[in-house]
């Protein structure tokens, strides 16, 4: 076969690319490191994540009373109100100095006072007061003191009209104590459990934090086995740039398919979280995510030259990068200047579109803009990538060059030498 064939250099690349991929996937089993965060963490790290969040609501959350009207009326509303299933009364005391104790040493989530003429002013027909103190260090424990408190007192409000009104029928009740009623129906996330709202968007997340880390462990040992610290070894395979990055981004990509499909498939329904994507258009949008991911993370590689450094780099954008996705706060309150930072990172438009998928039953024609988006991305990324291996491939060769005209200096020295 011609070596200057079309056909040839095509098989030849085939072959250099196959066995690029093959020695990543020999670095990936040799190294710890690379493969605790290709495979150990993103396989148990969401299943401890998920079950934290395995209840979904908070519930019996601790309560203290300072009941200082010690009257019939007081000890109904407390009756009831530890009857929710979100509040538990674990504390009675005599003061509100002594509650306050309990919620400095945590031992209560919240207090419920009641005044000293609370039955007095209950039967003079005029308006009394419960306060409603809240930790609110725990919004969610707050939510439960709060709702649970105002269940109660609207439950009261309307014993107290329907014994005032004089009403013959249970309609007649009806009407006088809620004329104007209204429905709660939940549209998405019907359980309204947290779990369903913030564990797609941190799946998502460990998908691109855990795929930088991996990429940039092995890179890092590739610069500790290379002779020259380069990233890209002077070998004849190592002689293409596509060839390099496909052959390298093969790997990668194999690896996350099935970390994907566990993330995205598996562990919601291993816990039991809602899960309304169609597979079909799950795999569509998972494409252009993965390969952002890897080329995003293979440009890292060569930016960050140690280890350590990606670590902590990786360590230390996981928290805002989930802020920045608009998950854990509203994107409308985000900032431009921190959006259009936002828009570096395929976990931004990842999460979004997964989450609108996974969480309100959406299709790859509703979610288009962060489709279109994590393509531009992958696209943009594949390019910067070759442009940065190109760099370090004529690096490499820049140190190979200057070690063999030290060599041929060092001869020609030693050879005027024994000539003389």
């Amino acid at each position: 076969m011609d070596k200057d064939g079309l056909l040839y250099k095509i098989k030849e690349g085939i072959h250099d690319m196959g066995y690029i991929w093959m020695q990543e996937i020999r670095l990936t089993v040799k190294d710890e490191g690379v493969l605790i965060f290709f495979i150990l963490v993103p396989f148990l790290y969401p299943l401890l994540y998920s079950w934290i969040y395995n209840n979904e609501t908070v519930r019996e959350v601790p309560v203290a009373v300072v009941d200082l009207s010690h009257s019939k009326a007081s000890r109904e509303f407390i009756q009831r109100y530890d009857a929710s299933p979100d509040v538990q009364v674990v504390a009675y005391c005599n003061s509100l100095d002594e509650a306050r104790t309990l919620v400095g040493k945590q031992t209560v989530r919240g207090i419920l006072l009641f005044p000293t003429d609370f039955s007095v002013q209950l039967h003079r027909m005029e308006q009394t007061t419960v306060s409603v103190y809240c930790d609110m260090s725990l919004m969610l424990t707050y939510k439960a003191i709060y709702q649970s408190a105002t269940s109660v007192a609207q439950r009261t409000n309307r014993d107290i009209q329907i014994a005032l009104s004089g009403n013959y029928t249970d309609r007649d009740d009806e009407v006088n104590t809620q004329p104007l009623a209204f429905e709660e129906v939940p549209i998405f996330n019907t359980t309204g459990g947290y779990g369903n709202f913030i564990i797609p968007a941190v799946l998502l997340l460990i998908l691109q934090q855990t795929l930088l880390l991996g990429i940039g462990l092995s890179a890092g040992t590739s610069r500790e086995h290379n002779r020259f610290r380069d990233l890209v070894p002077m070998v004849k395979h190592y002689k293409g740039i596509f060839r390099i990055v496909f052959g390298k981004s093969l790997c990668y990509f194999m690896i996350y398919t099935v970390i994907s499909a566990y993330l995205t498939l598996v562990v919601p329904r291993i816990f039991g979280f809602v899960s309304m994507t169609q597979p079909a258009d799950l795999t569509a949008f998972m494409l252009p995510y993965l390969l952002a991911c890897i080329f995003f993370g293979m440009i890292i590689s060569c930016l960050v030259r140690y280890r350590e450094n990606i670590m902590l780099l990786v360590v230390f954008t996981s928290v805002p990068l989930l802020f920045l996705s608009g998950i854990s706060w509203p994107q409308s309150s985000i900032s431009g200047a921190w959006q259009g930072v936002s828009w570096i990172f395929p976990s931004t438009f990842g999460i979004r579109g997964f989450v609108r998928m996974n969480s309100m039953g959406a299709t790859l024609n509703d979610i288009q803009p962060e489709y279109i988006a994590l393509w531009i991305q992958a696209v943009v990324y594949l390019i910067v990538v070759c442009l940065l291996y190109r760099y370090q491939i004529l690096r490499s060769r820049r140190h190979v060059l200057a070690r063999l005209k030290q060599v041929k200096e060092k001869r020609a020295n030693l050879t005027a030498t024994n000539a003389s």
